[in-house]
C-alpha cells in the first residue's frame, strides 16, 4: 500500500477483533504501530504479532473515555516516535437492550468509549498533526449509525455521533493537510458478535447481497486505503463495508 512505510500508527481498541486485525494490516505495509487498549495481556500478543512484519510496536494500556489517558497515549506515541501520522480510533462497547429497559449507566458508558473516546485521542492527537502538516485519521464507526437497530439505541446513537464528528473534523483539519473518513462496518465476526445465537446471525446473514459475514480483514483493508496516499483526496467521507446491507 502506498505511502504507509514508517508511519506512525495508533490504534485504539487493539487487543482483539478489528482493531488487531487493522494493526497487522498496517504493520504488513510498513507502519509502526502504537497499540492501545485495556486488557494489557492481549494487547502484548498484538504487538508479538505486529513486530514479525519487522516494525517497531508500542503497547499503550488506555481507557480512552479518560481525556487524561488518551493524552498520555498520544504522549507516549510522540515521545518514542517523534511524530503520529495515522490515528484509527477503534474502540467501542456495546450494551445492549431496548430503549425502556435501558439503564443510564449503560447510556453512559457506551457513549463514553465509543463518542467521547474518538473525541478523545482526536483531540490530544490534532496538536501534534496540525503542528507537522500532516495527519490520517480513520474514526470505526457503524452501519448501525445510519440505520439505527432496535435493542441498540446507545450504540447507534454513539457510531451516528462519530460520523458527525468525523465530517466537522474534517472541515476543521482540511487545511492542515489532515484527512478525516470514517469507516461504518456492517456485520463483522468478532469476539463482540460471538454472543448472538446462530438463528440471530442467520437472520443478518440474509439481509446481506454477498452472502457471508463480514471479518476483521475486510475493515483494516479499509482503513488501509484511507490512511495511504491513494486516499489523498478524501475527507469527512463514510466508507460502509457491509457487503452490501445497508443501501
Amino acid at each position: 500500500m502506498e505511502g504507509l512505510k514508517n508511519k506512525i500508527a495508533i490504534v485504539t481498541g487493539a487487543s482483539r477483533g478489528i482493531g488487531k486485525s487493522i494493526c497487522l494490516a498496517l504493520a504488513q505495509h510498513g507502519a509502526n504501530i502504537v497499540a492501545a487498549a485495556t486488557n494489557e495481556e492481549l494487547l502484548q500478543k498484538t504487538c508479538t504479532e505486529v513486530s514479525a512484519f519487522g516494525v517497531q510496536s508500542l503497547a499503550v494500556k488506555c481507557d480512552v473515555s479518560q481525556s487524561a489517558e488518551a493524552d498520555k497515549l498520544i504522549d507516549a506515541a510522540v515521545q518514542k516516535f517523534q511524530r503520529v501520522d495515522i490515528l484509527v480510533n477503534n474502540a467501542g462497547i456495546t450494551r445492549d437492550t431496548i430503549l425502556p429497559r435501558m439503564k443510564e449507566d449503560q447510556w453512559d458508558a457506551v457513549m463514553n468509549v465509543n463518542l467521547k473516546g474518538t473525541f478523545n485521542c482526536m483531540k490530544a492527537c490534532s496538536r501534534h498533526m496540525m503542528r507537522q502538516q500532516y495527519g490520517r485519521i480513520i474514526n470505526i464507526s457503524s452501519v448501525i449509525g445510519i440505520s439505527g437497530n432496535a435493542g441498540q439505541a446507545n450504540y447507534a446513537a454513539s457510531k451516528a455521533g462519530v460520523i458527525a464528528l468525523t465530517k466537522s473534523a474534517a472541515k476543521e483539519f482540511g487545511s492542515r493537510n489532515i484527512t478525516v473518513n470514517s469507516v461504518a462496518p456492517g456485520f463483522i465476526v468478532t469476539d463482540m458478535t460471538a454472543g448472538l445465537s446462530e438463528d440471530m446471525k442467520n437472520k443478518m446473514l440474509a439481509q446481506i447481497p454477498l452472502q457471508r459475514l463480514g471479518e476483521g480483514k475486510d475493515i483494516a483493508n479499509a482503513v488501509l486505503f484511507l490512511a495511504s496516499s491513494l486516499a489523498d483526496y478524501m475527507t469527512g467521507q463514510v466508507l460502509v463495508v457491509d457487503g452490501g446491507m445497508v443501501m
